[in-house]
């Protein structure tokens, strides 16, 4: 089989990869080898947050000069602030034509509201998550924090008391659903996921609402759990209409609705625009010629290569086996990529549990156009996107989705640029 390009990896990076080269009439296959950490996140996108020095970040185009000064190997310094800036705005606008309804900008970061009460800084927020703006104060009048008797995952009385810290008249509700009494004998099955399949169903929305209704007669706005609106928002909607009053989405524990809704619209962008998603399965040899990659071999398709002109490498980190971890060493399984500095075992991690951990800016070396390097030699049609590139701590640094889209939108920039540098090179010997 062959195509323009192969994206090895299905997360957010190789997704928005795919949309944009789709997007330009080049085809594209995503091998998926199974969940990615789209299914674990809040749903909220990061650009950045902090830079390493600690230094808090609330506008992020505006750091990136002193984020260059103090991380030189961050992806971002290595593409240069006016590349950054520009695939910044183009991601916006991708996420937005793929049907992502999120506020925000990359101006200026604002807070969300974690599960657990608390405001954290970030970039792109979904529709339906609380957001307030920096140095503001939350102002949605009274707030009724509603969680579903027998679902462990939330607790509203933990967030109400965190916003009443934050002087948010707030009180917390629980509601009991009889619906849901089937989930509650198993509480491995009492997860966000299954409770918005029962809840999503129209024949269930009046015992919903008439449950509910009482709880929050005194209150101008609702939090909830994010445990409706699986597949569209039209169920919580109409429970919104319903009420009378708005309805605010507090993520989960994982697996995580509002990062599930996340991975299935860029997925459906991705497969509207002609691309191929290979799910299940996995890249389990390459075969280079020289400096380039041929084709690739997959579990599912056996002596069947997928050969292309360029791939892209956005196998994620140590949680998606895009990195191995053994006792003494750290390494690419796949082709066994040259990585960034990787220094002894013991300072790996850091005592302090919530102090930002070495291991977490291990990844894949690359030179300034991120194409993957091999024994100090760039791989020339390999290009390295997201989670397992080397030099940035997505967590501590709050950049984690922005390094993926900006990286993955970079490929597909540079692959972009190949094929129509190579259609004019046929249009020049064309007599």
């Amino acid at each position: 089989m062959k195509y323009d390009t192969v994206v090895i990896g299905g997360g957010l990076a190789g997704l928005i990869c795919g949309i944009r080269l789709t997007q330009s009439g080049l085809s594209c296959t995503i091998v998926s080898a199974g969940q990615n950490a789209l299914h674990f996140s809040s749903g909220s996108l990061d650009l950045l947050t902090q830079l390493p020095n600690g230094h808090v970040v609330e506008k992020p185009l505006t750091a990136l000069d002193e984020l260059s000064e103090q991380a030189p190997t961050h992806p971002y310094s290595r593409l240069g602030k006016l590349e950054v800036i520009k695939l910044t705005h183009l991601a916006e606008t991708l996420l937005q034509q793929s049907g992502m309804k999120l506020k925000g900008s990359s101006d200026e970061n604002h807070y969300r509201i974690t599960p657990l009460g608390h405001k954290r800084s970030t970039w792109l927020s979904p529709e339906f998550v609380p957001t307030v703006g920096l140095h503001q104060k939350m102002n949605k009048g009274k707030i009724a924090v509603v969680g579903i008797e027998g679902f462990l995952d939330f607790q509203p009385q933990m967030v109400s008391a965190e916003l009443q810290r934050e002087g948010i008249p707030a009180s917390a509700h629980y509601v009991h659903l009889p619906l849901l009494d089937r989930l509650r004998e198993n509480p491995s099955e009492f997860r966000a996921i299954n409770v918005a399949r029962w809840l999503d169903r129209p024949e269930n929305m009046a015992q919903i609402v008439a449950e509910i209704a009482p709880l929050i007669a005194d209150a101008d706005t609702i939090f909830m759990p994010a445990c409706i609106g699986l597949d569209s928002e039209e169920p919580l909607l109409e429970l919104q209409k319903q009420l009378g009053k708005p309805i605010y989405l507090l993520p989960t524990l994982p697996p995580s609705l509002l990062g599930i809704r996340l991975h299935e619209t860029l997925l459906r962008q991705f497969r509207r625009q002609g691309g191929i998603i290979m799910p299940g399965d996995k890249v389990t040899s390459v075969n280079c010629v020289g400096s380039c990659i041929e084709s690739v071999t997959t579990r599912n398709h056996g002596d069947i290569s997928l050969k292309a002109s360029q791939f892209v490498l956005a196998t994620g980190s140590f949680f998606n086996n895009g990195l191995v971890a053994e006792f003494d060493r750290v390494y690419e399984p796949l082709m066994d990529l040259d990585l960034c500095h990787i220094p002894p075992r013991a300072q790996w991690t850091n005592k302090e549990f919530f102090a930002s951990q070495p291991y977490m800016t291990f990844g894949v070396q690359t030179d300034q156009q991120l194409r993957a390097q091999k024994d100090g030699q760039p791989i020339e049609n390999l290009y390295v996107a997201g989670a397992v590139l080397g030099g940035f701590d997505p967590l501590t640094e709050g950049c984690g989705a922005g390094v993926s889209l900006i990286s993955g939108l970079h490929a597909a920039g540079e692959i972009i640029r190949y094929f129509e540098q190579q259609k004019a090179l046929q249009a020049e010997v064309t007599p």
